[in-house]
């Protein structure tokens, strides 16, 4: 009865988690601006929660797929296939002697990522509340 809203209960929370990386990821470029932060120290904070962000989001895909929701899982498809795309060709980590340079770019990436999800999570959002308005009938 409850297996559908359970399911989008736990693709919210891994949304949830990755909003939470990527601003995490945004606060540190912006502490890095603002020369609250040496360039050695962003890059590291911002490097150790790449990955993790990527194996959530993949993680999140795969149980889309799994569950059948198929026009979640291919709208995720974007993001993933960047992901992947980024991590093969090894430019998925900040380079600390380029990342005064690249700082726009940076911040504009993970802002873009930001809205991304932000759309996925309020599209997730609207399926859970119909699941359990469904469930109701």
């Amino acid at each position: 009865m409850f297996g559908g809203f359970f399911s989008w209960l736990l693709f919210f929370f891994l949304l949830i988690a990755l909003v939470c990386l990527i601003v995490y990821q945004l606060i540190c470029l912006a502490d890095l601006e603002f020369d609250y932060i040496n360039p050695y120290d962003s890059a590291r904070r911002i490097n150790s929660v790449v990955l993790p962000e990527f194996v959530t989001q993949g993680v999140l895909s795969i149980l889309f797929l799994i569950t059948g929701h198929w026009v979640m899982f291919l709208l995720c498809v974007p993001y993933l296939y960047y992901n992947f795309r980024s991590y093969t060709q090894k430019q998925h980590f900040v380079d600390i002697t380029e990342i005064f340079n690249m700082l726009n770019w940076e911040k504009k990436l993970r802002l873009f990522k930001l809205a991304y999800v932000i759309i996925l999570l309020c599209l997730t959002l609207f399926w859970m509340i119909y699941s359990v308005l469904e469930d109701d009938e």
